[in-house]
């Protein structure tokens, strides 16, 4: 995987307490460090920087809902849309077996997901029961159907990734899904890229990953 640890790093200054007169050596103040941090500034707010076709979060939405598109094709044959293959796979492969726990790892809220469920259930795909241990948890499991149909979701979700990464050299993949991780840390800690110095710290890393063998 390619690594950040390299780049090169901002150093502020620090007041040297040795110096006579108690004059500070010539670090940034704060207030320099927000217009520094301001001029760097990638987006400003005015139309010509956030036009459509320049805007990240819009290009990476397209991204996702062409993905969607394209998986939602793919296991269209075994019965499944796009929403409905990642619960399945949550079950299976990450022991995953609540619907809160489903919707939290997802980013779905509950509603949306109890319907997803449904229909799930309705294709035979899944079961659900109350906890033993706690009535008022429902849990997850697939169905044999369930188990069955999972074979035929994996290949169309890796061709439709590698469809979107077309042209992409290995290197150039693992650097995008680098920075993709970048961001969702600086997402996940917005003070701390506040701070221009910390604009490429290595040790701002995305937040951990849910631990899927609690339910």
């Amino acid at each position: 995987m390619f690594s950040m640890k390299n780049a090169p790093h901002a150093i502020s200054g620090h007041a040297n307490p040795t110096r006579p007169n108690g004059v500070a050596s010539a670090g940034r103040s704060p207030t320099s460090s927000r217009k520094a941090g301001a001029k760097s500034a990638f987006y400003h707010p005015d139309e010509q920087s956030l036009r459509q076709d320049n805007n990240i979060g819009h290009l990476i939405k397209n991204v996702y809902a062409s993905i969607n598109r394209m998986i939602d094709q793919g296991v269209a044959p075994i019965g499944l849309t796009a929403k409905q293959w990642k619960p399945l796979i949550m079950i299976c492969h990450h022991d995953i077996d609540t619907p809160a726990e489903l919707s939290r790892v997802t980013n779905v809220d509950t509603g949306a997901m109890t319907r997803v469920l449904d229909r799930l259930e309705a294709k035979g795909f899944i079961s659900r029961h109350r906890c033993l241990e706690d009535r008022r948890v429902v849990k997850l499991a697939l169905t044999d159907s369930g188990q069955q149909v999972i074979g035929g979701i994996l290949g169309p979700v890796a061709d439709t990734l590698n469809n979107h990464l077309a042209g992409f050299s290995k290197q150039e993949t693992e650097l995008l899904l680098d920075f993709l991780r970048r961001m969702i840390a600086n997402g996940a800690n917005p003070a701390a890229c506040a701070d221009p110095d910390a604009e490429h710290d290595p040790q701002i890393r995305p937040p951990r990953r849910p631990d899927s063998s609690k339910a």
